[in-house]
Parts: structure tokens; C-alpha cells; sequence
């Protein structure tokens, strides 16, 4: 029987960090951490993902700024709020959640929050510092899919990872992260020829393909390494991208869902948030194993270079 990667545990692990860190800084900066959640229009799953965002902040002791507009509401006026959010001195992470509503292109709307607080990690600098292997805040998907890993001790040095999905959102940091990690990555997508020979080629298969229930057990080899991220309402209930039922009996180690990479991705919105807030006083904020990065050449490093340790 397969190890399941527990995404719920280790949020709950993370959670319990971020409340001590800033219970230990919050005195000493005068406020708690702000996270704006900005929501344009009416999509009911966006309505549930930014619920489960804000109600994660309460947790944690994190102040949520966000606001929710109209569908109708115009591309200058969504860049007015993320400007407001921008010159917010209570404000450390800011988050558009997506999709926007027809007519609204995301693009510029990203490029216009400060990259200081984009706690989503799709500010096309912070992509390149992610590129470069330099600070900065990481796309909450795939570091969430790195500190499960990390966390269940699966050592991913020299190891052949594959990432079936090539989303700027999902697939593509998610393979420069394997990468800085030292693994052999490969990106497959649905277009892939013969994609189950490819696919059983890896020892850690990630699958953020969108599509429902794709992998099955003839793509994948005998103890992998399989992570879930995609997660689908279907009329029997929530499935992912991965028929688990067929994979779980061959794999070593796979995320279920419900309750594997979903709830890391929130929690690493929040990691971003404190690390934003501690980041801008130049406070220690203990939590570099979640966000570390590697320079080209570089050892791994977990701790941001110039960060000010209280006492020293």
C-alpha cells in the first residue's frame, strides 16, 4: 500500500509555524500580516477558494484585505484596487484569483501588483528570479508540492521526475523546482506522443494536466513517487487527474483528493504573506526550508541574504 502524502497534516504542521512567527514579530511591528484576496465577479468555485483563503488567515492571525467586485467591473477600475493594495502599508500579499470574467485579461492586471507582495508567485520577475534560482516568492502550487515531498523524505537528488502539464501556473515552475532539487526533469502535456512510455519512466510523477482521472496505472512505474494536483467536480464527487484506485496499489507514495496538494497550496499563499511581512523589516521568519532557493551554481540556501536575525 502506497504512503499517502498528506497535504492536510503538513498544513496543519505549517500553520502552527506561521502562528508562532507572528506572534513573535507581530508585537515588535505593530500589526499582524495583510493578504488582499481580490475577486472579480461571480464564479462559484472562486467564491469557495477565496472562503477557504480568508478562513485560513483568521487561523493563522493574518488580516485579510481583499475585496470582491462586479463582473462588470472594468480593467481600469481592477487596476485601481491592485494599485490601492499596492500603496497599502498593512497590506504584504496581494492575490488575483482567477479566472477573471470575460473581457478582463489577467496579464497586465498580474504585471501591475508590486512583485514584493505577490503572494501568488506569477509576477513575470518573480518567475525569473524562480528561473535564476534567486529569492522571491514561489507559485504556491509546486512549492506546495515540494514541502510534501520534502516532508514524506523523499530525496529528490538524481531521481527522473516528469510533469505531465506545462501551465505557467503549475507545470512549468514545478519543473524548475524538481530541477534546482537536482532531479532529471522532463515536461510531458496531453499532446505528448506514446505519453504512458514516458511517463513510466519516472520515479516521481507529477500530473497537472487539468484533465480528469488521465493516469492510470499503465503510466506509471512500479513504486513511484505520483502527485495529484489536479482536482475536478465530477457527478460521483471530487476526483483528480490520477485514477487512483489503479495507482495506488503500484505506486510508493501518491496524494489523494481531496486532501494532497490542494491545501499546501493554500498554505504556501500564506508562507508567502509572513515571508513578505518579516522581509520588508528584515526580520528572520524561520521558514526557509518552505521557500529556498539555489543559484545557478549555488548550494541550496535557506535564508534570505542580507535578513536581519533579532540580536544580532
Amino acid at each position: 500500500m502506497a504512503t499517502l502524502l498528506d497535504g492536510r497534516r503538513l498544513a496543519g504542521e505549517i500553520e502552527a509555524r506561521l502562528q508562532a512567527v507572528i506572534a513573535r514579530h507581530g508585537t515588535q511591528l505593530g500589526r499582524p500580516p495583510g493578504l488582499a484576496v481580490l475577486r472579480v465577479g461571480d464564479d462559484p468555485a472562486s467564491g469557495v477558494y477565496v472562503a477557504n483563503k480568508e478562513k485560513a488567515c483568521a487561523r493563522v492571525g493574518i488580516t485579510s484585505l481583499g475585496a470582491h467586485l462586479a463582473a462588470g467591473t472594468g480593467a481600469e477600475e481592477v487596476l485601481a484596487a491592485v494599485r490601492r493594495l499596492n500603496a497599502d502599508p498593512c497590506c504584504d500579499g496581494i492575490l488575483l484569483q482567477l479566472p477573471l470574467p470575460a473581457g478582463l485579461a489577467e496579464g497586465p492586471l498580474l504585471m501591475a501588483i508590486d512583485p514584493a507582495k505577490d503572494a501568488d508567485g506569477l509576477h513575470t520577475l518573480n518567475l525569473g528570479h524562480l528561473l535564476k534560482g534567486e529569492p522571491g516568492p514561489r507559485s504556491c502550487t509546486p512549492a506546495g508540492v515540494m514541502a510534501l515531498l520534502a516532508r514524506h523524505g523523499v530525496a529528490l537528488a538524481g531521481l527522473r521526475a516528469v510533469v505531465v502539464g506545462r501551465s505557467i501556473l503549475v507545470g512549468q515552475p514545478m519543473a524548475l523546482m524538481l530541477q534546482a532539487a537536482d532531479a532529471t526533469v522532463t515536461v510531458a502535456h496531453s499532446r505528448t506522443t506514446d505519453l504512458a512510455a514516458l511517463t513510466r519512466q519516472a520515479d516521481v510523477l507529477v500530473v497537472a494536466a487539468g484533465r480528469p482521472r488521465m493516469i492510470g496505472a499503465e503510466h506509471v512505474k512500479p513504486g513511484a513517487v505520483v502527485v495529484d494536483v489536479g482536482i475536478h467536480r465530477t457527478e460521483s464527487g471530487l476526483c483528480g487527474d490520477v485514477r487512483f484506485e489503479e495507482v495506488e496499489p503500484i505506486a510508493s507514495a501518491i496524494s489523494p483528493v481531496p486532501g494532497g496538494v490542494g491545501p499546501m497550496t493554500v498554505t504556501m499563499l500564506l508562507v508567502n504573506t509572513v515571508v513578505a511581512w518579516c522581509r520588508r523589516a528584515g526580520l528572520d521568519h524561520g521558514l526557509g526550508d518552505l521557500v529556498p532557493y539555489r543559484g545557478l551554481d549555488g548550494p541550496w540556501a535557506g535564508q534570505d541574504p542580507g535578513v536581519r536575525v533579532e540580536g544580532g
